[in-house]
């Protein structure tokens, strides 16, 4: 491992540090509401990417960067942001009906 996998890793890590409190608040929270969709897919996007890259170079070296296993864990963690999202979504749907209950009563 050579001193550019060394600084890849490390911006991984710095930002896959992120992503944990991102989960968290997402479950604690209980709403969609201040996060963007796009955003956490451009962020796979990229992601998916930089996986490519390590797997085209892999296919002309034969030599597989350690770095490619903190792209997969960035991956799986803006990935379970996302499902979040998405499930905080339908439950900020489910409290606006409730809310129009309440009022029309």
């Amino acid at each position: 491992m050579d001193v550019v996998e060394l600084c890849e890793i490390g911006m991984l890590i710095a930002f896959g540090v992120s992503w944990p409190f991102n989960i968290v608040k997402s479950l604690r929270s209980r709403t969609a509401k201040g996060k963007s969709c796009l955003f956490e897919f451009i962020v796979i996007a990229g992601y998916i990417l930089g996986v490519t890259g390590k797997f085209i170079f892999f296919s002309r070296t034969g030599v597989l960067a350690y770095s490619v296993w903190f792209y997969f864990l960035d991956i799986i963690m803006v990935t379970i942001d996302l499902v979040l999202y998405f499930r905080n979504t339908k439950l900020d749907k489910m409290m606006e009906k409730e809310e129009q209950l309440v009022d029309e009563a």
